[in-house]
């Protein structure tokens, strides 16, 4: 994605340059460029070679300074700092091309204004990314949960280390403590969260990505713990210092500061994400605009019924368990869940679901909303705001995810959503099972051509009237 827009970004500063020095219309300009007479004695396919040439100078220069890792392995100077290297680098490669082939009628004053544009555009862009980035960091969205390995020194340097540049964008979830280590830290710590022996467990209760190493250990231990780490999809780095041979071409990265040598990196989906996240404000945004005549009649509908407010708010676990409000419309009375504990015998699910289809919380305009699905329409506030998506598991309450086995904590790896493979296929199953093996199910094989099947769906469901 970095690439292709580095692309784009240098065709819109050639063709910017090419108006303002030649002071040519952008219509008379391609014209002519078509006909190869934009630039006299020469020809189109030798404007496009450069072009093509410079493009692919700068891509493969910024990919050898590591401008397309992750950017929290890097500062904001430094990245500006490597920019400008990658431009000036293949600016002179293109300048040579330019002398090589004696091109004296290419007007430097484009090559110039070219250049430059390029570098601004490329540092601007990756300013305003990172501004973007870190405010999503406070929001504690997109960060990455660590654990350490080991309660010695040089673990708490990291964790200080970690905690303290909040860009870096992770969120320390505790020590793992290491057998035979002898640390002031050790034992006492109210953050050893477990031991070695638990170390995976540890990782999926508390939605890990990172495990760094910290403590020596054994080669054939460390090599135990990188195949599970493999299994389990969880990144895993290790200090130089305890560096035994793993991985000898692992290269040393920087985390802020901070040296490690990653041995297992998690391929992420970044492109077929951000297409995800597309979907979900483009389709959102249509469904807000296109549906507020509904959602005010909806509104006056549900205060002219009952006494109350308009909208539900509840805390919700979402992502890696964090915890945000989620909206609906109210379908119950005011002290619904006051009165929870005196019907919880009329439960018509199993586990830790909660069903009744006849509750009596439920108010008249309630039990027409419910029926069309209609009082989850302010979720896709939720869904702009980031905290949801059009398509996913079903956030759950605090209470259902407390009665949560290890294994069905899969369902919070991933974006909850307002509708999902369950509310389309097994609604009316009142199995915990099956509602937590079709978000399985979800989550492994999900594609963007799978949200759309499953939007599409939904859409019958809903005219069908079986929300209820």
């Amino acid at each position: 994605m970095w690439m292709a827009m580095d692309a784009a970004t240098v065709l819109a500063a050639v063709i910017v340059a090419t108006l303002l020095t030649d002071n040519v219309g952008f219509i008379a300009g391609m014209r002519q460029f078509w006909h190869g007479t934009l630039i006299e004695g020469r020809s189109t396919g030798l404007l496009l070679a450069l072009l093509a040439g410079f493009i692919v100078a700068l891509i493969l220069i910024s990919h050898q300074l590591h401008l397309y890792s992750p950017i929290r392995l890097g500062g904001f100077l430094h990245e500006q700092r490597l920019t400008l290297q990658a431009c000036f680098t293949a600016g002179l490669l293109l300048t040579g091309s330019l002398y090589v082939i004696h091109a004296v009628n290419i007007p430097r004053e484009i090559v110039f204004t070219t250049l430059v544009l390029v570098l601004m555009a490329l540092s601007v862009r990756r300013f305003v990314y990172r501004v973007v980035l870190y405010r999503r960091y406070e929001r504690g969205l997109g960060t990455r949960n660590v654990l350490i390995v080991g309660t010695g020194p040089e673990a708490h340097a990291l964790r200080h280390h970690l905690e303290s540049i909040r860009h870096l964008g992770y969120t320390f979830k505790g020590f793992i403590s290491f057998p035979g280590a002898s640390s002031l830290y050790a034992s006492s710590s109210g953050d050893v969260v477990g031991s070695l022996d638990t170390l995976f467990e540890c990782t999926r209760q508390q939605f890990v990505d990172e495990i760094f190493f910290t403590m020596p250990c054994e080669r054939g231990l460390m090599q135990d713990v990188l195949e599970k780490a493999r299994a389990n999809c969880v990144d895993l780095r290790v200090v130089p210092d305890m560096y035994d041979g793993l991985a000898w071409n692992s290269p040393i990265e920087y985390i802020g500061q901070f040296p490690t040598i990653p041995l297992h990196c998690g391929r992420v989906p970044e492109i077929a994400l951000m297409c995800k996240r597309l979907l979900d404000i483009v389709f959102s945004a249509a469904v807000l605009l296109v549906g507020s005549p509904v959602l005010l009649a909806i509104a006056i509908a549900i205060k002219l019924d009952s006494h109350g407010p308009v909208f539900y708010s509840s805390e919700r676990i979402g992502k890696k368990g964090r915890v945000f409000r989620c909206l609906k419309f109210r379908t119950m009375v005011c002290d619904a869940e006051k009165l929870r504990a005196e019907i919880m015998h009329m439960n018509e699910r199993d586990g830790v679901l909660f069903k009744i289809t006849n509750d009596p919380r439920i108010t008249r305009m309630g039990r027409f909303l419910r029926k069309y699905s209609l009082d989850e329409l302010p979720q896709f506030l939720n869904v702009l705001h980031g905290d949801m998506s059009v398509v996913g598991p079903r956030p759950p309450i605090a209470s259902e995810v407390r009665e949560y086995k290890l294994s069905h904590l899969r369902r919070l790896d991933v974006t909850p959503g307002i509708t999902g493979l369950w509310q389309v296929q097994g609604r009316q199953d009142p199995s915990f099972d099956s509602y937590v093996s079709l978000d399985v199910t979800y989550i492994d094989n999900w594609t963007i051509w799978l949200d759309i099947k499953i939007i599409a769906r939904t859409v019958g469901v809903v005219l069908a009237g079986t929300g209820s």
